[in-house]
């Protein structure tokens, strides 16, 4: 992977968040092709319970400072930065106030869905990508972790499809068994639509659960990767029926020579 440029955009990354299938993934990806030599950048959200001084994060003056659109306001994007101790690597966090200051990641304290995580996920897909602009940094690869970061492939196909940027790059999603209740807001299809996404591409937002946020994840995606070995039955289905290459799940502990092998010859190639 010497030279190649993989973007890594995670709803988790360790060791900012604690130990799961997509933080420990989410880091140990990006390390594996930093020490192949090619060039990464994470990015995730800056959650309220990372530890900013612990983790030495810091505010990135010139990436913030725009204001981003989400269903006609104005909120404004912060950018911080830190690096991952021993290994060179810097992350990127997404941030905003009103989005990402509560002290918790994605539920509540008994467990309940923040009323506003579909706003979130579009402030967060639409960050990264203003942010990855800015940097002026065209990825050969874009990799998606995480259901929070399911609308970035719809983003980037649909509301930025004349964006220079990122005309070559390829989309990778891994699809993970991290199911929720419920849905997210039922209006989240009418704040899609309000970036002036419509028709079919958006038609599954009608029912925001998690199997529908990961088959508009997939569908605006040129590879996936089946990342935990069970899947919902029918996301395992939707997947199985893919004419896009697919990579089948392998342990944390194999899984080096497979991704590179895909990377290589079945995304970039491909």
């Amino acid at each position: 992977m010497k030279d190649k440029r993989i973007l890594y955009v995670s709803s988790e990354v360790v060791p900012y968040l604690p130990e799961t299938e997509i933080s420990s993934m989410s880091f140990e990806a990006p390390r594996m092709v930093n020490k192949q030599g090619g060039q990464i950048r994470i990015f995730m959200p800056r959650f309220g319970n990372i530890n900013e001084r612990r983790h030495q994060l810091h505010e990135v003056i010139r990436l913030s400072g725009i204001n981003l659109v989400i269903n006609d306001l104005d909120m404004p994007l912060i950018i911080k930065v830190a690096s991952i101790p021993k290994e060179r690597i810097q992350v990127y966090f997404i941030d905003n106030e009103e989005y990402f200051k509560r002290k918790a990641t994605l539920t509540d304290e008994d467990g309940n869905l923040f009323s506003d995580n579909d706003e979130r996920a579009i402030f967060f897909a639409k960050g990264v990508i203003e942010t990855v602009k800015k940097l002026n940094w065209a990825p050969d690869i874009i990799h998606v972790n995480g259901w929070l970061a399911s609308l970035l492939p719809l983003y980037l196909k649909e509301f930025y499809k004349t964006e220079p940027l990122f005309t070559e790059s390829k989309i990778v999603t891994s699809v993970y068994n991290q199911n929720f209740d419920g849905t997210l807001d039922k209006g989240m299809i009418d704040k899609v639509r309000f970036d002036d996404l419509d028709g079919e591409a958006i038609n599954l937002l009608e029912k925001p659960n998690y199997i529908n946020l990961m088959k508009i994840a997939i569908d605006n995606s040129d590879a996936v990767i089946r990342g935990s070995q069970e899947l919902p039955k029918e996301l395992d289905n939707y997947i199985s029926e893919l004419t896009k290459p697919v990579l089948d799940f392998h342990p944390i502990e194999e899984f080096a020579d497979p991704y590179t092998e895909f990377y290589k010859n079945r995304v970039l190639n491909g």
